[in-house]
């Protein structure tokens, strides 16, 4: 039953290999000739043709044009139809949910920010999730029913074997066991959930500063002091899913924290999170110190020091690039990455100064000697992560054409 069957190597498969190829290249490439994509895919023309027009009758690309501008006749283009499918993800915070849709070729179609102050309980945070997607879907002109999946950034992680979050403690109304199947029931569409760190590393490694890496560390510095470990390609998310919940770290230069997940912090986030910074500003002398969340006020101070570089500021950032150091040593001597990406606020708005700083530090302290960056990734690196993750599994299911 050779074409019918899944086994490799037939005919069915061999053309759903090809018709992935091809979507894949239209992805990065944008649009294309029939032309240039069997040079691409190595197919001759009469195959290729075969190919978009089985593409294009399943809904998956379009005729967006002709080229110009070249000899001969002009060629019509062909690319992903970016209505063929949807998915959304949402970054959550204590302070507030962001929402965004994004078409199956990577664009944002819809975004929306639902602010979320004061504690709440489980069915609030229901109404909270679904009020927020259902206004990211309504700015896209979608319905609900459009899209194909979920993915949900947190901060902390849901222990695989409870389904409990751990490692949140200031998240609010997001503890309680029935969660997840609560939020199960409300959505119709498959959902994932995510640790918000990692997610930054899934956007970092799609787009940004570690496209091409498969072993490194992004050190996250906003509101709380967190890594994600990406090992042979695929992130490490640990037994109960802490790995990279570094700000429980003891680290020397910082008092011993006990009971860290009650007090939600350890030594490494005392010395080196975001809280530490004002009060580190204020011991210097630097004024004024400017009002609004500490994660806030640490990013501007951060800014402002690697802008000025000098004096006090210059003091500044020697201290923190020190405490960063300090516990990225203990990081990079037990993984051995071959780079180190920083991100969120307190850490990429303190550019290259920053940077240079942490990467002299590290080298003094630690064995191994990865290649320090920071994140390229700036406009809400988690929300982009938490798209980029839901169009991998959609692309994989929409572009599987032998299921057709």
């Amino acid at each position: 039953m050779a074409g019918t069957s899944g086994t490799p190597g037939t005919p069915r498969v061999l053309r759903a290999m090809n018709d992935r190829a091809a979507l894949d290249l239209l992805l990065e490439h944008g649009p294309l000739s029939r032309t240039r994509i069997g040079k691409l895919t190595g197919l001759s023309k009469p195959t290729a043709s075969q190919l978009l027009a089985r593409l294009e009758a399943a809904g998956l690309v379009v005729v967006t044009g002709t080229s110009e501008g070249r000899p001969g006749p002009n060629a019509q283009l062909y690319a992903v139809n970016p209505a063929a499918a949807y998915a959304a993800g949402l970054d959550v915070t204590p302070e507030r949910i962001l929402a965004a849709v994004a078409d199956v070729t990577g664009r944002t179609v819809g975004e929306y920010e639902l602010p979320t102050p004061g504690r709440r309980p489980a069915h609030t945070v229901v109404r909270q999730v679904t009020d927020a997607l259902d206004g990211a879907v309504k700015a896209a002109g979608l319905v609900r029913a459009d899209l194909r999946r979920l993915v949900i950034g947190t901060p902390g992680a849901f222990d695989p074997n409870t389904g409990r979050l751990r490692y949140a403690s200031h998240l609010p109304g997001w503890h309680s066991p029935a969660l997840l199947d609560e939020l199960a029931a409300a959505l119709p569409m498959p959902v994932e959930y995510e640790n918000d760190v990692n997610l930054a590393a899934v956007a970092e490694q799609r787009l940004g500063a570690a496209r091409g890496h498969d072993d490194f560390v992004l050190l996250w510095n906003e509101g709380g002091l967190g890594a994600a470990l990406v090992l042979g390609g695929r992130l490490h998310r640990g037994w109960t899913g802490g790995a990279g919940e570094v700000g429980f770290l003891p680290v020397p230069g910082a008092p011993l924290v006990r009971h860290v997940t009650k007090a939600n912090s350890g030594g490494y986030q005392e010395l080196a999170g975001s809280q530490a910074i004002p009060k580190l500003a204020r011991e210097l002398g630097i004024r004024p110190i400017p009002p609004g969340p500490y994660s806030e006020v640490a990013a501007a101070l951060v800014e402002q020091a690697a802008d000025i570089n000098a004096g006090a500021h210059r003091e500044l950032l020697k201290t923190y690039a020190t405490g960063l150091a300090t516990g990225l040593a203990s990081l990079v001597s037990v993984l051995d990455p071959e780079l180190v990406v920083l991100s969120g606020a307190s850490l990429s708005r303190g550019g290259e100064p920053l940077r240079a700083l942490v990467q002299a530090e590290l080298e003094e302290l630690a064995a191994s000697r990865p290649r320090l960056v920071v994140g390229d990734v700036h406009e809400q690196p988690v929300l982009r992560g938490a798209l980029e993750s839901a169009l991998a599994a959609t692309r994989d299911e929409v572009f599987d054409t032998s299921a057709h």
